[in-house]
């Protein structure tokens, strides 16, 4: 068989492409940082965080270093005595119960639903118990998980919820009273990384707090900064973590972006749903009706045991990168075995691990490129 070649160099994530268009205005913005030489703290960290809670509808945004510290100060925020049990999704990135781990807490793994691949209300209902703290919901691949059941299960036990936001800035959720919200601004918390390849991506790490809450903003800055509001003055026990200027000032030019990048995404991920949702031996993502999706990836499921890597490897010979997220679970991974879980407890989060596959979306990937992914995966 000969294999066709792509129309064009095909990438997860065009980086590259991507900052070129925005050139001029990241010289401009890495210029002014350079000229004034506030590295840490300089004014472009409170400008950005402002506009960015302006974007997400008027919410306390709380810069730090990363994602996973972003995690932490979230809990730590909580005040949990130790051993304190965090209910986590299985099917996640190990950073997700990595910053529980950190602070002596307990994660509770519970499994996701297999449509949205999200974390299951009714597997959160049968996990609690008087130990638990908090409920760290993810909204995995661009997708909002179910707030309005996680809203009631946390206020109705009188839990915290933590909203790991990593993957779907941008997103909103409509609740059944007609009322919409932000990811990331509905639970007590919610957290956010700037990871380069993120939707919202830095040219290095970065990552924020939302709250709706002033105080519970305020107690966050603290902690992000030694614990203290007033320089050695020390409240608390903190962390050493910011988002240095330099950062921020890029993803300012970034977030401006941002709409018309979720836009292309959705438009990519729309037609990948109309070109593949009738082919056999594949599952296309699901649609929650009640929340936008902003596609940090498009995640389909491959039938047949080993098929998925029969095609990934089909596609990669074809220039056509793949990724999968992920192809171990949480309570599989050494690290995590104290938890005690075996296999076949988490059978959803199992067969995910097994049948996942991302393929490219991007802004900037154009029509001929989707149209090629496309008759591969029909081809295959």
């Amino acid at each position: 068989m000969i294999l066709p070649a792509p129309p064009s160099p095909i990438l997860l994530l065009d980086l590259v492409a991507e900052h070129a268009a925005l050139q001029p205005a990241l010289n401009e913005a890495m210029q002014a940082v350079l000229d004034s030489a506030a590295f840490i703290q300089g004014p472009a960290v409170e400008q950005f965080t402002t506009a960015l809670g302006t974007y997400l509808g008027d919410a306390h945004v709380v810069p730090c270093a990363n994602g996973t510290d972003a995690l932490t100060l979230a809990l730590m925020s909580l005040n949990l005595p130790a051993g304190a049990e965090i209910i986590t999704p299985a099917f996640t990135y190990v950073a997700t119960l990595e910053a529980a781990a950190l602070l002596g807490l307990r994660p509770v793994l519970v499994d996701v639903r297999p449509d949205t691949f999200n974390i299951d209300p009714a597997a959160i209902e049968a996990a609690l118990t008087p130990r638990t703290g908090a409920i760290v919901a993810v909204h995995l691949f661009g997708q909002c998980a179910d707030l309005e059941a996680l809203r009631a299960i946390a206020q109705r036990h009188g839990v915290a919820l933590i909203e790991d936001n990593a993957q779907a800035i941008g997103a909103t959720f409509r609740f059944a009273d007609g009322e919409t919200a932000f990811a990331g601004a509905v639970g007590e918390i919610g957290t956010t990384s700037f990871f380069p390849s993120k939707n919202l991506g830095g040219l290095g790490d970065g990552g924020a707090l939302i709250t709706r809450d002033a105080a519970r903003a305020t107690l966050l800055r603290q902690l992000a900064n030694h614990g203290q509001s007033q320089k050695y003055h020390h409240q608390r026990i903190g962390l050493n973590s910011r988002l240095d200027t330099l950062q921020a000032a890029l993803l300012q030019v970034k977030l401006r972006q941002l709409p018309a990048n979720t836009a292309a995404r959705q438009a990519v991920g729309t037609y990948y749903d109309a070109a593949l949702a009738t082919v056999l031996g594949i599952t296309i993502p699901a649609r929650d009706a009640r929340s936008s999706h902003v596609f940090h990836q498009y995640t389909i499921q491959v039938e047949g045991a080993g098929r998925r890597d029969e095609m990934q490897l089909f596609l990669r010979k074809c220039g056509v990168p793949t990724m999968i997220y992920y192809p171990l679970p949480v309570h599989a991974q050494p690290a995590y075995a104290y938890l005690g879980y075996q296999a076949g407890q988490f059978p959803v989060a199992e067969r995910l691990c097994e049948t996942v596959l991302s393929l490219p979306i991007h802004p900037l990937l154009t029509e001929e490129q989707q149209a090629y992914i496309v008759e591969l995966v029909k081809q295959f």
